[in-house]
């Protein structure tokens, strides 16, 4: 069970070391060289759910950023914004900064919910690929395929350099084959994977 505690003036990350979103966050405090606590959820086993994480986090949801003044922060997209304002990894420039969002956004709608979902559904639940819903697999694909035809001619998803659209891409995109996708099929998104996670660096296992 986790232990719901903040390190004083420091920041706190309540995540599942296994899921995309939470490591996002993990990511960007160490490229941002911010110190951090990580305190280990394990969502499958109804830790988020309990009455003390509620009242820290309504939605039950991971991950969860306590930060060093004591105020919450829910929504993996939403922490990385906060912890990289004013950095390198957000654009200065509004249109770049805009488009670094589009891919964010498009992350949680289009990406997310089946190249994550079909890992989820295959890694925790058992599920043979056979058995996976075919529409998830199809726009799995096809988010994929949009990937390949963003990056093939470029290193990073917004003007020229690295920024938080690629490290909320990577989470769930270098761990593809968890969910039946084959990034052999997308060369440009396999070489970008390892591009991002060199430059992070990326250590944990997929």
């Amino acid at each position: 069970m986790a232990t719901l505690k903040k390190v004083a003036g420091m920041l706190t990350i309540y995540g599942d070391s296994t899921s995309g979103n939470c490591l996002k966050v993990k990511w960007t405090a160490e490229r941002l060289a911010i110190p951090y606590t990580w305190i280990d959820v394990n969502i499958m086993n109804g830790e988020s759910r309990t009455p003390d994480f509620l009242a820290m986090n309504p939605a039950g949801q991971v991950p969860t950023a306590v930060l060093d003044d004591g105020r919450a922060l829910a929504q993996s997209n939403a922490i990385i914004c906060y912890l990289a304002e004013g950095s390198p990894l957000i654009p200065a420039d509004a249109y770049q900064r805009a488009r670094m969002l589009e891919w964010m956004f498009w992350e949680q709608y289009s990406h997310e919910p089946y190249v994550a979902v079909a890992r989820f559904q295959m890694m925790h639940l058992g599920k043979p690929l056979a058995e996976i819903e075919p529409r998830i697999i199809e726009r799995g694909k096809a988010a994929l395929a949009q990937m390949e035809a963003a990056l093939s001619d470029r290193d990073f998803l917004v003007d020229g350099a690295l920024t938080l659209a690629d490290i909320a891409l990577v989470a769930y995109t270098r761990m593809a084959a968890d969910g039946g996708f084959a990034l052999g099929d997308y060369p440009a998104v396999e070489t970008w994977v390892e591009r991002i996670e060199a430059a992070l660096p990326i250590r944990d296992p997929r």
